[in-house]
């Protein structure tokens, strides 16, 4: 099959080196000179941040050139996972998790070297992070990343649209789905068929994160916990996909995946978006592209909203990006990007108030009055705490395909939910049996 092929094709792609295993245990001149190569996603204030900060750590180490570079957010996995196919990776990187992982099980990149990093031990460094957070990088018992950020999502509500509409913010907002659906309505504006207006829409095509918990509220899951299932509970899914294809153009026409990301239109304020999902960071980005609007104080964040018959109390899943170093380099340069990575995630607190709103999860940010007098911050620990790590198997990233061609087929291509679901299961089952 042509897809096994792709999947055959990035295992071999993906296979550890022979220096995997002696690498960053060498012993090295750690005042030779060095370059490290970062890759990382774009982002205008952790940009301007992490400048000053890599200047700073070049200052004090003279010996060791960072050269970053930066891409979408998109573009970022392609080029990453095109280099390592061609053992060209990037000496220190940044992804989403669910796109990372499978470089810790396929052996190509290196464990964390914890002195070079600033920790004393392995245990110092689980002892500096919130419980569980580095449960997702640790392979085999050694560690393989260092969170540059863990992030869930919450719905950002414009009060100017909601009162334009005649509802009242703070009273009406939508606490299930059925109640996002029709205020939605009431807020939608179209022209013909075109939505001028939109109350709220999805932050397509994440799927793994907002719409796996949506089924999950429902009772179903996409793994079982045994790992062998693929789909589990029908009656959940076919539930979720059918509130998506209601959702869509050809039924209540309130959202597409066709149309502007919602989120980039909220921070404008020029009443075509009510409600968004974001995460924190997006605080940062309404300062940065719509001061007026951010000190106007006409905006709120509300809770990831659950369904009327839920059974289960879940928010968006959140998922971290994690600074990883390359197996394949030079045994000296690991040791240098390790040592970056500690010296930038030793900066929690800039990177919270001045790279972008960024939560790193240690133990010290989440205790800090910083993060809690942040607008809205306790709406995502509250709802950081009702949720769980995205979905980050080793091929989670097709997964997430796989769900992308399942809702979408509903909500554009009239495609039944059952017929959906039956091809997704069929479809999903086929890479988990592969992993």
């Amino acid at each position: 099959m042509k897809k096994m092929c792709v999947l055959a094709l990035i295992a071999v792609l993906l296979l550890p080196t022979l220096l995997f295993a002696q690498g960053a245990k060498e012993t090295v001149d750690e005042n030779a000179p060095v370059t490290v190569q970062y890759w990382t996603h774009e982002d205008p204030a952790r940009t301007s941040l992490e400048t000053e900060l890599i200047a700073q750590f070049m200052a004090d180490n003279p010996n060791i050139t960072v050269v970053r570079t930066t891409q979408s957010s998109s573009k970022q996995i392609e080029l990453v996972q095109t280099a390592f196919a061609a053992n060209q990776g990037p000496d220190m990187f940044n992804l989403p998790i669910e796109n990372q992982y499978a470089y810790i099980t396929n052996y190509r990149v290196a464990p964390v070297d914890y002195k070079a990093a600033g920790y004393a031990s392995k245990q110092d460094l689980l002892d500096k992070y919130v419980d569980g957070v580095l449960d997702t990088v640790t392979f085999e018992g050694e560690v393989y990343g260092l969170p540059l950020e863990l992030t869930n999502w919450c719905i950002y509500l414009n009060k100017n649209v909601f009162r334009d509409a005649g509802l009242d913010p703070e009273k009406d907002y939508p606490k299930t789905w059925e109640e996002m659906a029709d205020i939605s309505e009431k807020l939608a504006i179209r022209d013909g068929d075109i939505l001028i207006r939109r109350g709220f829409d999805f932050r397509y095509p994440y799927y793994l994160t907002f719409f796996v918990p949506m089924v999950e509220q429902l009772g179903g899951d996409l793994i079982s916990s045994d790992g062998k299932q693929a789909i589990v509970g029908d009656d959940a899914w076919i539930k979720a996909l059918t509130f998506m294809q209601e959702w869509g153009p050809s039924g209540r026409n309130l959202g597409s995946p066709t149309y502007k990301n919602a989120r980039k239109l909220f921070d404008m304020d020029n009443n075509d978006m009510a409600m968004a999902h974001s995460g924190l960071y997006q605080e940062g980005r309404i300062a940065e592209d719509n001061p007026a609007f951010f000190e106007s104080k006409e905006w709120m964040v509300i809770p990831f909203p659950v369904f009327e018959n839920a059974v289960r109390d879940v928010a968006a899943n959140y998922y971290g990006h994690f600074f990883m170093v390359n197996a394949d380099s030079d045994p000296a340069v690991q040791k240098a990007a390790w040592k970056l990575a500690g010296f930038l995630l030793s900066h929690g607190v800039d990177y919270l108030t001045r790279g972008g709103n960024l939560i790193q999860p240690t133990k010290a940010l989440f205790a800090s009055d910083t993060l809690k007098n942040m607008p809205y911050s306790d709406v995502f620990i509250n709802d950081m705490a009702r949720a769980h790590m995205i979905y980050y198997g080793q091929n989670s990233a097709e997964i997430q395909t796989q769900l992308r061609y399942a809702v979408e087929s509903v909500m554009l291509s009239g495609v039944s939910p059952e017929k959906a679901l039956a091809t997704l299961r069929s479809a999903v089952q086929e890479i988990i049996d592969e992993q």
